[in-house]
């Protein structure tokens, strides 16, 4: 299961870096994010996500017995210790808690830094749009256009921004 958890690990720090960086398979992990966020995908995730939860929690129990189970032992000069196997199972459990929670976290960051790639791309477009019909209006003010022209772009481009 440690494996496992590695393995998720560095594929989901593989896909943060991606989305952070502009690169161009930034476009093909937003695409990707995009089709697992349809249907059932979001049901899934939050499956797998709980039941990673319980484990953790799961694990946390455990240790949380062992250490229990160990201050109830007094060794021979009176100091409170753990076994050897107290102690393997202790530290498997901690680094299964750690890469479980590690995990999550890069998944709530993941998820997060596609909402903000995907906002600064539609910001950009409408940006284009709103530059681009200021330039218009220049250009016909310049030209000498009618004021009803005029007007008539400047509601478009305020519908515009009442869009974004």
């Amino acid at each position: 299961m440690i494996q496992l958890f590695f393995t998720v690990l560095a594929a989901e720090a593989a896909v943060a870096s991606t989305l952070l960086f502009k690169t161009p398979l930034r476009k093909l992990a937003v695409l990707a994010l995009d089709r697992l966020k349809r249907g059932r995908g979001p049901v899934m995730v939050r499956t797998v996500a709980a039941t990673v939860l319980v484990l953790l929690a799961s694990s946390l129990h455990t240790m949380a017995q062992i250490r229990g189970r160990a201050e109830g032992e007094l060794d021979g000069a009176g100091v409170v210790g753990l076994t050897p196997t107290d102690q393997v199972l202790l530290s498997r459990h901690l680094l299964e808690a750690s890469l479980m929670g590690y995990s999550l976290f890069l998944a709530l960051i993941i998820d997060r830094l596609h909402n903000y790639v995907k906002e600064i791309r539609r910001l950009k477009k409408n940006l284009e749009a709103v530059s681009k019909q200021n330039k218009t209006m220049l250009e016909a003010a310049a030209n000498g256009r009618k004021l009803e022209e005029s007007e008539r772009d400047q509601k478009d481009i305020s519908d515009a921004k009442k869009d974004t």
